[in-house]
């Protein structure tokens, strides 16, 4: 079995061939996916969760390493030419004020999860879901490396911050609040295929 039949994408649109059509409708489509998610938000203590990262997740276990990272990479260029598609109908790289955008390093997290998500799928840790959400768990927290870097680098650069001081704030803003509800998402993430899977008659 190719590498295409273990994912959604290959099982509903298979081809055998480079396809633009098919990546540029696919990869359209699933940009518009983690658009919309980035609005949506769940009240969660101590921070509301928004359902952004879970369609990362869902999105690179659908379309496998390559179509996967091709997505979010798209997802990356329409917000950053303007396109309000990042967390609060946000846009650009900079923000009204002048500011570089502080979030950016998990804009390029997205990029990195959904590919390495979509590259186990195609290794078959999609076939059982323990695996399937270590694969989740796993790109959710390689988000946070370029994340909490960028954003140590925005304190240092935009407000001055010493490193440590910057890391320590980085840490408690940017990773620590965002945990539990990034292990929620990445299982209801990771329980969602076994049915998709199933209905596709995959066993």
């Amino acid at each position: 079995m190719g590498t295409s039949n273990l994912t959604l994408a290959g099982r509903l649109w298979p081809t055998s061939s480079l396809n633009w059509t098919r990546i540029i409708l696919l990869a359209v489509i699933g940009s518009m996916i983690v658009a919309i998610s980035a609005q949506a938000s769940v009240p969660m203590l101590p921070v509301p969760m928004t359902l952004q990262t879970m369609a990362v997740l869902a999105v690179g276990a659908a379309y496998g390493a390559r179509l996967g990272a091709v997505t979010l990479a798209l997802y990356a260029l329409e917000g950053a030419i303007g396109l309000p598609v990042f967390a609060n109908f946000q846009a650009g790289l900079f923000l009204p004020t002048g500011e570089i955008l502080a979030t950016g390093g998990y804009i390029i997290g997205f990029v990195l999860a959904a590919g390495l998500v979509g590259h186990l799928v195609e290794k078959g840790w999609g076939a059982s879901v323990f695996k399937l959400c270590g694969a989740m768990l796993l790109g959710a927290a390689i988000v946070y490396v370029p994340g909490l870097i960028w954003l140590v680098g925005w304190l240092g650069v935009m407000k001055g911050v010493d490193v440590p001081s910057a890391t320590a704030i980085a840490l408690s803003t940017g990773l620590l609040p965002f945990i539990p509800g990034d292990i929620v998402k990445a299982v209801l993430a990771a329980l969602a295929f076994p049915a998709a899977f199933s209905l596709l008659g995959r066993r």
